[in-house]
């Protein structure tokens, strides 16, 4: 099955060759680049004129999805670091190690700040301490309350501080002054590309749908290259125009669409378009993950936590640093996971469990357990790692979908 590129992938591949070579640009320039995480807002930066955020787990992402993952992966290997260790951070210090020569966006342009958190994992802490080491850069770390329910009042003030003191040290290491009306205007641009983002991903909720989950995936990528430009918003209305024409037209990814899964974890990024198609002609399609759909949205909703014209930006970013899968306990995640089953239709449940990200993956068996005794749905577990295809049995986890498929088919029987 051959599908045609759309319009939002074409434009997707414009806007992220033109951002990574906007960033290499204006470093040449002498423009001050930061290294961040990818739950760090990069919002915050554009309120700094000569200020480019550069964020390394997406770079890694995309070296998994040209499939130079696994070789960059044994470059670290080589240095001493284990296989163990999350894929991302072999792939970015492997890369590194030989100068990017087989990045397919030339690597990154060297940093003079690392920013890290450890809301989404604390192993990002220590692999940006690898690069501190090695380049002797500075390091500062956002430290986010891990959240078992509703983030709490200091929760919240604390890591506003956090916000308030980032800012002050690039202020202290660039010489430049923080534009308050450049950063607002930024903000707004995020919020205007994140409704976007919702309502493309609420055509998940059409019989068919009107995505498919490896939509989403690949859609994500502007999330970290682009966020608090008017590009990001224009981009993703874009995707959501095209998608609704689509499904006005009756166009379909799956147009047999006959079992709607959950996929629970990373996108296995090395798999998109094998697992994709060959779900599709079983009359499969992963339609929701809460990986991408909780994005926009406070922790365990899928509801959008919209950005109005009198909220203080800053204060919105820091009220949504949670909205990340990983730094919830068992309660959010299942909440989060509930909304999916309930609002898009589910009849069954991928949870991928994750070799690189543990975190992620550690509650996965209770999960599904609790999954299984509310709603009765089949379940699968896989083994993937998200950017390491070593760590991927075609055979083993393709068995098991298909076992997954036969199963819903089963109940319906019955």
């Amino acid at each position: 099955m051959t599908r045609e590129k759309t319009r939002a992938g074409k434009h997707l591949s414009e806007l992220l060759m033109n951002a990574y070579m906007g960033i290499h640009g204006r470093a040449a320039e002498g423009a001050f680049v930061v290294w961040g995480a990818i739950i760090v807002p990069p919002e915050i930066f554009r309120g700094f004129e000569n200020v480019v955020l550069c964020v390394p787990e997406s770079h890694a992402a995309l070296c998994a999805g040209k499939g130079v993952g696994s070789e960059e992966c044994l470059k670290a290997e080589a240095l001493g670091y284990s296989m163990d260790l999350c894929s991302y951070a072999r792939i970015d210090i492997g890369s590194l190690s030989d100068g990017y020569q087989d990045s397919p966006t030339f690597g990154l342009p060297r940093p003079d700040l690392l920013v890290s958190d450890n809301n989404n994992c604390s192993l990002l802490v220590k692999w940006f301490d690898v690069h501190r080491r090695e380049m002797g850069v500075p390091h500062f770390i956002l430290d986010v309350p891990f959240c078992y329910g509703p983030q709490q009042e200091k929760d919240l003030a604390y890591i506003l501080s956090q916000f308030r003191d980032l800012i002050a040290m690039v202020e202290s290491m660039t010489g430049e002054t923080f534009d308050e009306g450049r950063f607002r205007e930024a903000a707004h641009h995020t919020a205007e590309g994140v409704r976007q983002w919702k309502r493309f991903m609420s055509f998940a909720r059409h019989r068919p749908s009107g995505l498919t989950v490896f939509d989403s995936f690949v859609q994500m990528a502007p999330l970290f290259t682009s966020r608090g430009t008017p590009e990001f918003a224009e981009h993703y209305k874009l995707l959501a125009d095209e998608v609704a024409e689509r499904v006005a037209a009756g166009v379909f990814p799956v147009p047999n669409e006959k079992y709607r899964l959950l996929w629970d974890n990373i996108a296995p990024w090395h798999q998109l378009r094998k697992m994709s198609e060959r779900l599709a002609e079983l009359g499969a399609n992963i339609v929701a993950a809460p990986y991408t759909s909780c994005i926009g949205s406070l922790e365990g909703s899928f509801a959008p936590f919209d950005l109005d014209k009198d909220t203080d930006p800053l204060w919105h970013l820091a009220r949504s640093q949670n909205h990340s899968v990983c730094p919830m306990g068992m309660d959010l995640r299942l909440a989060a996971l509930g909304s999916a089953i309930e609002e898009v239709g589910i009849d069954g449940v991928v949870f991928a469990s994750n070799r690189s990200c543990k975190v992620f993956s550690v509650m996965q068996m209770d999960e599904q357990r609790l999954i299984g005794e509310k709603y009765g749905l089949p379940t699968v577990m896989i083994d993937v790692d998200h950017a390491d295809v070593r760590k991927f049995s075609e055979q083993s986890a393709y068995l098991r979908l298909e076992a997954l498929l036969e199963n819903i088919e089963a109940g319906r029987v019955g």
